[in-house]
C-alpha cells in the first residue's frame, strides 16, 4: 500500500483519448514527439460518432466535416451535455470494459445488496401496515359477514328447519315506498290548526279583518310538535307490538308477545298483526306439532281482541300437541270457567302426571271439597308430588286431618325436609321430638332438621346448654357426611334464626361454626372483627354480640375486640350489660388505660360519681403515673365542683407523672378558676421545663392579651415563634394580636414570616388573605388568593374562602364546579356547596350535602352546627332530636368556630349541645 503509486501518477489505460467522450479527437504535439503514442485511427473514431448518432436519433457525421445540410438549423446540438451520467452511450461510448470495471460494478451491486437487506424490514412492515390499513378501511365482503357467520355455529338443526318461507314482497316492497311518500307530503296549515284547536273551548268572536287573516306561524309551530310527537308515539307503539322486526323466533313467542289486550289498535298495528299471523300460520303449518307456535298464535288473536279465532286456534294445538303442558294451560286460561274445567279434564287424562294441571284444575273450583277431590285425585296419580300434598294440606281447616295427611306425605316422600318440618311444626314438643329424630335418621345431610331440633329446644326453655348440644351434635354429624356448610353460610342461617326470634340458636350456630375452615395461621381476629362489622351493618346485633364473645374467649386480651365490644353495647345494648362487659375487660386488660377511663365514664354519666371514683382508684393501681388517669380524676371532680380535690390531684399528677399535658391541664384548669396569677405561674414554670410545647407559650400569650398586656402578650407570642417556628396557631395568634392592636402592616409582616416557616400551609395563606380583606385591601387579597391556591389547590378552606368572600354571587357556580373537580372529598368544602343550596332555597340537596359533609368528618363541629342552623329553619323536631343525639355521642372536637368557643375557658364545662348553640350564635355574626 505504500508503493501505490496515486492517481494522477498511474499510467493511462490503452487506447485513452482525452475528451474523447466530448467529441475530442487526439492529436500530437511538438512536446509528444518522440515517446508520443499514436491515438485512435479514423475509422475507430467513425465507429464511436456513429453508435452515438444512432442512439441520439441523428444522421452521423464527420468529425472532421464542418459543413451543414442544407435545411439543418444552425444550433449546435448541446443535448450531450444533460447526458444521464449512467448512461454510457454517449459518455464512455468510446471506452473498453475492463477488470476494473466489473469489480468498480461488483463493489456497487454489493453496496445495494447490503443497503436493500437493511431496509428491508422496516419497508416490509411499513408495506404491511399500509396492506392493513386499506383492508380495514375497504373490507371485503366476506370480511364484514365473518361474525355473523361464526354466529351460525350455534344455530341448531331444529331452527334451520323451523325457519319460515320467503314469500313474494315485491307488491308489499312497492305499497310501502308509496305509503312512505305520501307520509313525508307536506300538511296544509289548516290541519296543524286543527290539530292544535282540538279539543279547545273557543271563547272569543272573530272579528273580520278588512286586510285579510294573517297566519299565526308560532301556533303552527305549536301544532306541528303535537302532531310530531302523536306519530312518534305511534311508531314506538308499533315498534312494542311488532317487536320491530319481521324475523320470528320459534322459541321466544310467549316471552314477545304481551297478554294484554289494549283498548284501541292503529291501523299499522293491524299491518303488523296480519305480518305476524301470516308468520305464524306458516309455523304451525310446517311443524304441527310445535307448542309454542300454536301458543303464539292464540296470542296474537287475543291480542287483536278476536278471542274466539284465539281459543279456535290453541283448540287446534290441542288436538296436534295433547302432551304438551303449556298448550293446555294456555287453553284453561283463554276460556270460561265452565269451559275451562273441561279443558282441565281433558288435559289431566292426556297428561296425567303434570302437577300444575292437576293444581290448576283445582283452582277452578270453587267449592272447597271439590278442591280437595281434585287434589286426592292427583295425589292418587301423583303420590310422590311434594307440592300436591303441599296444597292438600293448606285445603284443611282441622290440624289434626293436616297431621294425619302429612304424616302419610313423609312415609311416601322421606326425603322431602319441608314435609317433615311441616309435621314437627304441628306436633307437641314430645312427637315434635320423634318427628325430627326419624326426618334426620330420613335425610342425614339436611342442617335445617338439626336448627329446627335447636329451635324447639328453645322455645321449650330447655336453656342455652341443651341448645349447644344439639348444635355439637349436628356439627358432628354433619362433618361426618361431608355435609357441612361453609362458615358465611352459617352466619346467614344465624342472622336468620336472630331475626325470627331465636337467639340462643343464633348463639350456639356462632359458637359452634365461626372458627370452621379457619387455620390458626389465618388472621382469624381481622376476619372476625369484619364478620360483627359486618353483622352490625345488616342490623343483626345479636350475631354481632355472639361473634365478639367467641373472638374474646379466643383472643382474651386484645384490646380492640373489647373495644368494639363495648361500643356495640353503648350503641344497641343496655347499660348494664356494658358495665359487665367493661368489667370483664379490665380484668382482661388491666394495663389498658382506655378501658378503665370508658367504665369510669359510663359510671359518671349515669350519676355514679363513687363508682367512677372506685373505678379510677382501682386504675391508679394497675397504672401507677399514667397521665389519662390522672387527668380523667381531675375532670370527674372538677366536674362535681371539687375544686380542691381537683387542684391537689393536678399538683400530685405534675410531681409524679409531670408530662407537658399535664401541665397544660393544670394552667387551663386555673384559667377556669379565674386564677390568672396562679396560671402564669405554672405556665412560666411549665415552660422552663417544656420550652418547645406551643401549647404554653399560646395560653402566656391569651392570658397577657385577656389582662390588656399587650406588650408582653406580644412577647410571649415571638419568643414562641421563635422556640416553636412549626406552629401555625401561634403564628395566627400572633398575627391576629398586631390586626387586634391596628398595626395591620406588622400583621401582614408575622403572615409573610409564618409562610416561610410552614411553606405551602393553607391556613397561614388563608389567614393572609383575611388579613387583607378584613383592611379592605380586596385586590391584594385576591392577588395572594391565586398564589394560595397554586400551592394549596386541594384547600377546601382556601375554597371557600374564595367562593364565600372575593367572588360574586354570578361567579360561585363556576368556581364551585372547579373546586369540586380539586377538593371533592374536603368536608369544608362540601359545607359551602351545602350553603350554597341552602341561598338558592334548593333545601333537599342543602340537607343531602350537609349530611354528606357529616359522613365525611364528623369531628368537624362548624359542619354540625351549620347543619343545626340549616334544620332549624326547615327541619323537623325529629330530625333535630336525631342530629342532637348522634352529636352526643360523637363529640366534635375540631372545627375554626367550633375551638374558638369549646376552648375558651368559660365554657370548659359545657356540654356538646350547649356549645353548638353557642356556636350557632357566633355564625349568625
Amino acid at each position: 500500500m505504500m508503493n501505490k503509486k496515486s492517481f494522477l501518477q498511474m499510467e493511462a489505460p490503452a487506447n485513452y483519448v482525452a475528451g474523447l467522450g466530448r467529441g475530442a479527437t487526439g492529436f500530437t504535439t511538438r512536446s509528444d514527439i518522440g515517446p508520443a503514442r499514436e491515438g485512435p485511427s479514423e475509422e475507430a473514431i467513425k465507429a464511436v460518432l456513429a453508435k452515438r448518432a444512432q442512439a441520439l436519433g441523428q444522421e452521423p457525421t464527420s468529425t472532421f466535416s464542418k459543413e451543414k445540410k442544407e435545411g439543418e438549423d444552425n444550433d449546435d446540438n448541446d443535448n450531450e451535455r444533460y447526458q444521464d451520467p449512467e448512461n454510457e452511450v454517449g459518455l464512455f461510448a468510446g471506452g473498453t470494459y475492463d477488470e476494473e470495471d466489473d469489480e468498480a460494478d461488483r463493489i456497487y451491486a454489493s453496496v445495494d445488496a447490503k443497503m436493500d437487506k437493511r431496509r428491508k424490514i422496516q419497508r416490509e412492515a411499513r408495506e404491511q401496515n399500509e396492506r392493513e390499513e386499506y383492508e380495514r378501511q375497504n373490507p371485503k365482503i366476506q370480511q364484514q359477514f365473518a361474525d355473523l357467520k361464526r354466529g351460525l355455529e350455534t344455530v341448531s338443526d331444529d331452527d334451520w328447519a323451523n325457519l319460515p318461507e320467503v314469500g313474494d314482497l315485491t307488491g308489499r316492497n312497492r305499497r310501502a315506498k308509496q305509503n312512505q311518500i305520501k307520509r313525508f307530503y307536506a300538511v296544509p296549515d289548516s290541519v296543524l290548526a286543527g290539530a292544535r284547536d282540538q279539543g279547545a273551548m273557543d271563547t272569543t268572536v272573530q272579528e273580520d279583518n278588512a286586510d285579510g287573516t294573517m297566519t299565526n306561524f308560532a301556533s303552527i309551530g305549536a301544532a306541528q310538535k303535537k302532531v310530531f310527537g302523536s306519530r312518534l308515539d305511534q311508531v314506538a307503539s308499533s315498534n312494542d307490538s311488532a317487536g320491530g322486526s319481521t324475523n320470528v323466533d320459534p322459541k321466544g313467542y310467549l316471552t314477545s308477545l304481551n297478554n294484554s289486550v289494549i283498548q284501541s289498535i292503529t291501523e299499522q298495528e293491524v299491518g303488523d298483526i296480519k305480518r305476524v299471523r301470516s308468520l305464524l300460520d306458516s309455523v304451525v303449518k310446517t311443524n304441527p306439532k310445535h307448542a309454542p307456535g300454536w301458543i303464539a298464535a292464540a296470542r296474537v288473536e287475543e291480542y287483536g281482541k278476536r278471542i274466539v279465532q284465539a281459543r279456535s286456534v290453541i283448540a287446534k294445538g290441542c288436538e296436534h300437541c295433547p302432551t304438551s303442558e303449556d298448550v293446555w294451560l294456555e287453553a284453561i286460561r283463554l276460556n270460561e270457567t265452565h269451559n275451562s274445567k273441561i279443558i282441565a279434564a281433558q288435559a289431566v287424562r292426556n297428561i296425567p302426571k303434570s302437577v300444575r294441571l292437576w293444581i290448576e284444575a283445582a283452582r277452578l273450583e270453587s267449592d272447597p271439597r271439590a278442591k280437595k277431590k281434585v287434589i286426592r285425585k292427583g295425589l292418587d296419580v301423583i303420590p310422590q308430588s311434594v307440592q300436591l300434598w303441599k296444597e292438600a294440606v293448606n285445603l284443611e281447616e282441622d290440624p289434626n286431618d293436616a297431621k294425619i295427611l302429612l304424616a302419610r306425605a313423609v312415609e311416601l316422600i322421606p326425603m322431602s325436609i319441608e314435609l317433615w318440618l311441616a309435621l314437627a311444626r304441628l306436633e307437641g314438643y314430645q312427637n315434635a321430638q320423634a318427628v325430627l329424630n326419624k326426618a334426620r335418621k330420613a335425610v342425614p345431610t339436611s342442617y335445617e332438621i338439626w336448627l329446627a331440633a335447636a329451635r324447639l329446644q328453645e322455645q321449650e326453655g330447655k336453656g342455652d346448654a341443651v341448645v349447644s348440644q344439639v348444635m355439637k351434635r349436628a356439627i358432628k354429624q354433619l362433618s361426618d357426611v361431608s355435609a357441612m356448610l361453609k362458615r358465611e353460610e352459617w352466619i346467614a342461617q344465624a342472622e336468620k334464626c336472630e331475626e325470627e326470634g331465636a337467639i340462643l340458636t343464633c348463639q350456639a350456630i356462632i359458637r359452634e361454626t365461626l372458627g370452621w375452615e379457619l387455620d390458626e395461621d389465618d388472621d382469624r381476629k381481622k376476619t372476625w372483627m369484619e364478620d360483627a362489622q359486618n353483622a352490625i351493618g345488616r342490623g343483626r346485633y345479636e350475631t354481632a354480640r355472639a361473634i365478639y364473645a367467641y373472638a374474646l374467649r379466643v383472643f382474651y386480651t386484645k384490646k380492640s375486640i373489647w373495644r368494639a365490644a363495648a361500643d356495640l353495647e353503648k350503641n344497641h345494648g343496655t347499660k348494664e350489660a356494658l358495665w359487665s362487659l367493661l368489667e370483664k375487660a379490665t380484668e382482661s386488660c388491666p394495663n389498658s388505660e382506655v378501658l378503665w377511663m370508658m367504665l369510669a365514664k359510663e359510671k359518671w354519666q349515669s350519676k355514679d360519681v363513687d363508682g367512677a371514683r372506685k373505678v379510677l382508684g382501682m386504675a391508679f393501681k394497675q397504672n401507677p403515673n399514667n397521665e389519662d388517669i390522672w387527668l380523667a380524676a381531675v375532670k370527674l371532680e372538677a366536674e362535681n365542683k371539687q375544686f380542691d380535690a381537683a387542684r391537689s390531684l393536678l399538683k400530685t399528677a405534675r410531681n409524679e407523672a409531670g408530662t407537658a399535658r399535664v401541665w397544660i391541664k393544670s394552667v387551663s384548669y386555673e384559667r377556669q378558676l379565674g386564677d390568672i396569677d396562679a396560671a402564669l405561674e405554672l405556665v412560666n414554670e411549665g415552660l422552663g421545663i417544656y420550652p418547645k410545647i406551643d401549647k404554653l407559650w399560646m395560653m402566656k400569650g391569651q392570658i397577657y392579651q385577656g389582662e390588656n398586656k399587650l406588650p408582653q402578650a406580644r412577647e410571649a407570642y415571638a419568643s414562641g415563634t421563635k422556640a416553636c417556628p412549626q406552629s401555625v396557631p401561634l403564628w395566627i395568634l400572633a398575627s391576629r394580636l398586631e390586626e387586634a392592636a391596628g398595626v395591620v402592616i406588622k400583621a401582614r409582616s408575622i403572615m409573610d414570616r409564618a409562610r416561610l416557616a410552614v411553606p405551602g400551609h393553607p391556613q397561614l395563606w388563608c389567614e393572609s388573605v383575611r388579613v387583607e380583606r378584613r383592611a379592605g385591601n380586596l385586590q391584594q387579597a385576591k392577588t395572594l388568593m391565586a398564589n394560595a391556591l397554586q400551592q394549596c389547590p386541594n384547600s377546601g378552606l382556601l375554597w371557600t374562602e374564595l367562593i364565600m368572600h372575593l367572588e360574586g354571587r354570578s361567579q360561585r357556580k363556576s368556581r364551585m364546579v372547579e373546586a369540586i373537580r380539586k377538593a371533592e372529598n374536603d368536608p369544608i368544602l362540601i359545607v359551602t356547596i351545602a350553603r350554597n343550596f341552602w341561598a338558592e332555597r334548593k333545601l333537599d340537596k342543602a340537607a343531602a350535602w350537609f349530611e354528606k359533609a357529616i359522613v365525611a368528618d364528623a369531628d368537624q363541629g362548624d359542619t354540625w352546627a351549620w347543619y343545626w342552623k340549616y334544620l332549624m329553619q326547615h327541619g323537623t323536631d325529629m330530625k333535630r332530636g336525631d342530629v342532637l343525639s348522634k352529636l352526643t355521642v360523637t363529640e366534635p372536637r375540631h372545627g375554626e368556630v367550633w375551638q374558638t368557643v369549646a376552648k375558651a375557658p368559660q365554657n370548659a364545662t359545657k356540654t356538646p349541645e350547649e356549645i353548638l348553640y353557642m356556636v350557632v350564635d357566633k355564625l349568625e355574626q
